[in-house]
């Protein structure tokens, strides 16, 4: 089998020149991994393809591979494990890695010893038979591990033994789910077996390198099915427990006839994977709900009231656990205790509605766009939608919340926006008026603005005056 390499390194001139070079100084060179897989695949489907990262193999040395480029920056962090990064002018960037062979991983993760070998004992020292075909600089598609049997069969095989390449890096294990969800393919039988024997070994891996690949599964289109695949491989329990704790925890069948909370957080994640491809809010709808047990044990098995706020610290503690970052973890935080209050937003005051839609303005993006100007109500209505078509509720639930959220843009419109109509009256003013500083003049602020912003006061002498009136104890 062959690949057109001049049309696959089109919009990568220097993988071509480094390919080149590499061959006119005596070298074997040979594109390896995603590349060739994603080629192969997309010439087995009849598809276009367009190659995004472009990795290199070859026989010559971490050195040699730095003298033959000296017009170009290469970076050599890697290079006592054979790897080095060629860059482009552009800043994009290019591994470069030596035939090798590896011995030891007492790490989990690096292996102990590195030594140079050929190119099939480099091929058989990678993860999985699809990650395994390398193309030549003819475009030969050369497969020595059964690659493109299992790229036509569907299916991620680990390469020789898959206990032993579990063994040398844990995190393969989350990367055969990922690249299921990936690739649509199902996890061969033998290697699935394995992950289920080696699951409880994946926190030797560390927390950030466990979080990155967490987020490409949920970046999948598939990302549904990855849950369940971590689920039943056993990767769910040590990784996101507070997930797993979903299992068999009730609901009422007249709004959730899909099933328990776990089912319907599936099922959510299923919903959000047909429409949006976005890691950070698939996080969010994943656990949306994962406050239910505690509020449900909370209650004496009466009902689920208070979960969303049980809900948002049990998401702080597994984020931060994980290692997002701070930013992320607020930002999920307040999807999970917020979802039910937005759900009820055509019921609140206007004035609470338009703080709620402010709460991470971007005051730089246009008013009328609201994913842009309000990005983080905009991400909680779409919770709302996952989690309303994963119910009974289904459309009945959402609809109302677009047309009241086109309505509150209008309005915004007409009150010259939130920073104006807040700067009618500050906390300066409220002490000018004679409230001392706490929780009271707190309490005044935030009324005066709830009417502020519901347009009911229009002017900084009225809300003067209003503030006036609340401290003579008038309301």
């Amino acid at each position: 089998m062959r690949v057109c390499l001049p049309r696959l390194l089109a919009d990568h001139p220097l993988a071509a020149e480094i390919l080149h070079r590499l061959r006119e100084a005596g070298h074997t060179a040979v594109l390896v991994g995603g590349v060739v897989r994603d080629a192969v695949l997309a010439e087995l489907r009849g598809e276009k393809f367009a190659a995004q990262d472009v990795d290199i193999a070859t026989s010559a040395s971490p050195a040699e591979v730095r003298r033959l480029f000296p017009d170009h920056r290469v970076l050599t962090v890697g290079e006592s494990f054979g790897v080095v990064v060629v860059v482009a002018p552009d800043g994009r960037s290019y591994e470069v890695a030596s035939f090798r062979t590896e011995q030891g991983y007492r790490d989990g993760r690096r292996p102990d010893a590195v030594r140079w070998g050929t190119l099939d004992e480099d091929v058989q020292r990678r993860d999985f038979t699809v990650n395994g075909l390398v193309a030549t600089v003819d475009g030969e598609v050369l497969d020595r591990v059964g690659g493109i049997p299992d790229l036509t069969a569907g299916l991620v095989r680990a390469i020789g033994d898959p206990g032993t390449r579990f063994g040398e890096d844990c995190l393969r294990m989350l990367r055969a789910v990922r690249f299921a969800c990936q690739l649509g393919f199902a996890i061969e039988e033998k290697t699935a077996a394995a992950i289920r024997d080696h699951a409880p070994r994946i926190t030797s891996v560390s927390w950030e390198r466990i979080r990155d690949e967490l987020v490409r599964i949920l970046a999948t289109p598939r990302s549904g099915e990855g849950v369940l695949l971590l689920d039943r491989l056993g990767l769910l329990v040590p990784i996101l427990p507070e997930v797993a704790a979903l299992h068999g925890v009730p609901q009422p069948e007249a709004y959730h006839p899909e099933g328990d909370v776990f089912v319907h957080t599936v099922a959510a994640v299923r919903v959000a994977d047909l429409l949006w491809d976005d890691p950070r809010l698939k996080l969010a709808v994943l656990l949306h709900d994962v406050g239910k047990p505690a509020a449900l044990a909370r209650s004496g098995g009466e009902n689920m009231g208070g979960h969303c706020g049980l809900g948002a610290e049990i998401v702080s503690r597994a984020l931060l656990r994980l290692r997002f970052p701070k930013r992320d973890v607020e930002w999920v935080a307040h999807l999970v205790r917020e979802h039910m209050r937005v759900a009820r937003l055509p019921e609140m005051g206007l004035g609470k509605q338009v703080c709620l839609l402010g709460t991470g303005e971007d005051e730089a993006a246009p008013l009328d766009e609201l994913p842009h100007r309000f990005p983080l109500f905009a991400d909680l209505l779409r919770l709302v939608v996952c989690d309303a078509e994963a119910s009974a509720h289904r459309a009945r639930a959402w609809a109302p919340l677009l047309g009241r959220a086109v309505g509150l843009l209008v309005h915004l419109r007409r009150i010259h926006g939130i920073r104006r109509a807040r700067s009618l009256l500050t906390g300066d003013d409220l002490l000018a008026l004679g409230f001392s500083p706490g929780p009271r003049l707190g309490e005044v602020l935030e009324l005066v603005q709830e009417r502020i912003l519901s347009g009911e006061i229009a002017t900084r002498e009225e809300a003067l005056d209003h503030a006036a009136r609340l401290a003579r104890g008038h309301r």
